[in-house]
């Protein structure tokens, strides 16, 4: 089971703006409680997509439907909250139990639109290769994350000799909720959702780097889910998580969810006079979504590549234009023994699914990227902070919308 990080934000309060000093630094250490339960277990109100009938397309998820169901995958998070003033967190995604400077991953990164942050990626699009874990994160903290992270893996013994290390840390701006120029102890977050990550179930929505993130205008967070190939295809499997913070108008399987709840992006512009009562301008088809996906299919970075670049579909099936504003970036690896690295200058003998096998893989990606999409956003609960109140979806009311259009079963 997942390892959930969350403050204790009864202890700190802060009214007004502060700068944390030192003391405050080491008081945010004292607040973070580790919790063995899954977040899943305690938003008692929130459901995942499956349970309200939403199942996108044709392969079968894993045991846990979530990106840990690729073998060797883990994920841990970190939830910074305190007071009125912090709502983020960091996430890590391990691509196996091991040591990854010594056992790398191929790796490639694919963008759909670059208004965003993400360390470390001229060198993953160089050499293809992942020698890091994966830390997502909010905009502004990413470079004390990136030290954090490169710290943690040349503390390790074997790697004392080690003087070049690329940590790959990506991001979405949770500037609305969180006080996001105060980034005091996200550095111990990220050694702490490191300490965290294991494979299982996985807490989803407003945890970890989804704390403060907004989707289409509700609270969003993280999302995972997975496939299985038929034994036809290879039978392999294919695991994504996403960090939701975009907008656009919200469909979920076809059904006009946005327009039928009243909030979507262009809304003032297309129904001046009948506009609902949110925040329903064009502001709200901005944001950033960070994609990784993982699979154990044996392959290298060209056709990861191309993975990569079909998670885009996934997520435009949810009602994305990928605007202006948006930073939407995909990391995909493979976990395949086969295919692993080690550093040095010896030969690389490695197997590769072929080109004309990539289609069913292809399609897995599509769909569990649109179901983690769904899953971050109905998993996610309301959150308040200085900045502002951001409501979780209604799930009565997209219950509504998806019987009316057939999606759903009574």
């Amino acid at each position: 089971m997942t390892h959930t990080l969350q403050s204790c934000e009864s202890l700190v309060t802060p009214r007004r703006p502060v700068a944390f000093s030192f003391a405050t630094r080491a008081l945010l250490l004292l607040l973070i409680c580790v919790s063995s339960a899954n977040l899943t277990a305690q938003n008692t109100d929130r459901q995942r997509a499956r349970a309200l009938g939403v199942a996108p397309g044709v392969f079968s998820p894993g045991t846990y439907n979530a990106i840990t169901d690729v073998p060797g995958v883990k994920v841990g998070h970190a939830t910074v909250r305190v007071g009125d003033s912090l709502r983020t967190g960091v996430t890590t995604v391990l691509p196996h139990g091991g040591d990854l400077y010594r056992s790398r991953v191929p790796a490639a990164i694919h963008v759909g639109n670059g208004f965003g942050k993400l360390l470390g990626m001229t060198q993953v699009q160089e050499l293809g290769e992942l020698e890091t874990p994966i830390a997502l994160t909010c905009t502004l903290c990413i470079w004390a994350v990136g030290d954090a992270l490169a710290q943690s893996v040349l503390m390790s013994p074997q790697n004392s000799g080690v003087r070049s290390i690329n940590p790959v840390v990506g991001e979405t701006n949770d500037g609305g909720l969180n006080t996001t120029r105060l980034r005091p102890g996200i550095g111990d977050a990220l050694r702490s959702a490191l300490a965290a990550a294991d494979s299982g179930a996985v807490a989803e929505g407003s945890v970890g780097a989804g704390t403060g993130t907004v989707m289409f205008g509700w609270k969003g967070g993280i999302g995972t889910s997975s496939r299985v190939l038929p034994a036809a295809a290879g039978g392999h499997r294919v695991g994504v998580l996403v960090q939701g913070n975009f907008g656009g108008v919200l469909q979920v399987m076809g059904a006009p969810v946005g327009q039928e709840l009243g909030q979507y992006a262009f809304q003032r512009m297309v129904r001046p006079n009948g506009a609902g009562p949110g925040d329903a301008n064009a502001e709200l088809g901005d944001g950033s979504i960070m994609i990784v996906v993982a699979t154990d299919a044996p392959l290298l970075d060209r056709n990861l590549s191309r993975v990569a670049a079909r998670a885009i579909m996934g997520l435009a099936r949810t009602g994305s234009s990928a605007s202006n504003g948006s930073g939407d970036y995909v990391i995909a690896f493979s976990t395949a023994e086969s295919v692993r690295r080690a550093p040095g200058s010896a030969p690389i003998t490695s197997t590769e699914l072929s080109n004309d096998d990539m289609s069913a893989v292809f399609q897995a990606v599509v769909e569990a990227t649109e179901e983690a999409i769904y899953n971050a956003l109905f998993m996610a609960t309301t959150e308040r902070s200085r900045g502002g109140t951001v409501d979780a979806i209604d799930l009565a009311r997209v219950r509504e919308v998806l019987l009316r259009y057939g999606i759903a079963r009574r």
